[in-house]
């Protein structure tokens, strides 16, 4: 008896602890993605919280204020919003890692529109689930992003990075969000619904696309210094 309680005991704790294994690998790469664009520790996880918080409506609940998403505008019973933790902070980090890193301009466009067109041909709207794209190709865009950064950054790899994740991100507001907007809101819908853009907070294709673009960008110009140094 005392063997198959400490049995079922260990089992729970097991089944209870692979979800808080997998939330700390992902505070892991989310923390090394954003001291990969230049961000320390603390900086990181202030923006991690700050963007979960934001994004995902607990301070709404808690304040009884929209902390999470902003209504921009109205249109055949939708009501446009935008994700506070999922779009808004993410552009904002984007206009500062491109004023702070002086991103070269035409490498910046060409990284956009490779990405954001991308992101168009992977993505489709849905008049019951908003803007939507199947796995694996919503990975695509991240691919794209990383590539075109460490490809245009080839010399100067440390704003590779950071290019990676401006790319990543507005890429995929432009391409699966303001390009497939016109067809989304006309969908005659009979009760009112919302379209949000980074409508999942941190789990939201913008805030991942921009995550993973760096992860990889990490791992590929670690690897190639790794080389070049042996």
């Amino acid at each position: 008896m005392l063997f198959e309680s400490l049995s079922q005991t260990f089992l729970y704790l097991l089944i209870l602890s692979i979800p808080l294994l997998f939330i700390y690998l992902g505070y892991l790469l989310a923390t090394n993605a954003f001291e990969e664009m230049g961000f320390t520790t603390i900086e990181a996880i202030i923006i991690l919280v700050l963007s979960l918080l934001l994004g995902s409506g607990f301070l709404d609940s808690l304040f009884s204020i929209p902390f999470s998403s902003i209504p921009l505008t109205e249109y055949n019973n939708w009501t446009l919003s935008i994700n506070t933790g999922g779009a808004l902070i993410p552009t904002v980090l984007s206009i500062y890692l491109i004023i702070k890193n002086r991103i070269c301009a035409k490498f910046l466009l060409i990284s956009i529109i490779a990405t954001s067109l991308t992101t168009y041909l992977v993505t489709t709207p849905d008049p019951t689930r908003g803007i939507i794209s199947a796995f694996p190709l919503w990975l695509i865009p991240a691919l794209i992003a990383s590539a075109a950064s460490i490809i245009l950054y080839r010399k100067q790899s440390q704003k590779a990075a950071p290019l990676a994740y401006i790319s990543g991100t507005i890429g995929v507001i432009i391409g699966a969000d303001l390009l497939h907007l016109p067809q989304l809101l006309s969908y005659q819908i009979s009760s009112h619904q919302n379209a949000i853009i980074g409508g999942a907070s941190v789990f939201d294709m913008i805030f991942i696309t921009g995550m993973i673009a760096v992860i990889l960008d990490g791992a590929l110009i670690t690897n190639k210094r790794q080389k070049n140094k042996a």
